[in-house]
């Protein structure tokens, strides 16, 4: 049971430090803050986790490879204290990390919202994040009589 729970926590220190480079961290802080707390006053392992993603961000950005994975090794200890103190909490780590991180080899979903404004469009409008080519879209060019030639 002991290699499960270190396979576990060695998982979560990875999946923790690869969200708190993502997008979806804003997200994930407030859950795992909750986790480590184990029922007590959240914001100190909040203000931990802001201070980790911090120095994190910092780490990459002047390629400290140290640093980084001294960030993750922390967690790392985090997880199997908590682990090995609650039962429960294995079970809620692998509910978490299923929820806040995408499979392996697939990309995360991408949510794309997109507006139109500023009137009537007499033509196509492409919206989308990637588009293909050899596209083709037939329009007949003409404009509506009110936006013909002698519309002022």
């Amino acid at each position: 049971m002991e290699a499960e729970l270190a396979a576990l926590a060695t998982s979560g220190a990875t999946a923790l430090v690869g969200l708190m480079v993502s997008d979806a961290w804003t997200q994930g802080r407030e859950r795992l803050a909750r986790f480590f707390a184990r029922g007590e006053d959240e914001s100190a392992a909040e203000e931990e986790l802001r201070v980790s993603q911090q120095e994190l961000a910092a780490a990459r950005e002047t390629d400290d490879e140290a640093a980084a994975a001294d960030i993750e090794a922390i967690w790392r200890m985090r997880l199997r204290r908590v682990l090995r103190t609650d039962p429960a909490a294995a079970q809620e780590l692998r509910l978490l990390l299923a929820e806040l991180t995408p499979p392996a080899g697939r990309e995360p979903a991408v949510v794309v919202h997109n507006s139109i404004s500023g009137g009537v469009q007499n033509a196509p409008v492409l919206q989308g994040q990637n588009f293909s080519g050899g596209l083709t879209f037939h329009s007949s060019g003409s404009l509506p009589p009110e936006r013909g030639a002698r519309a002022v």
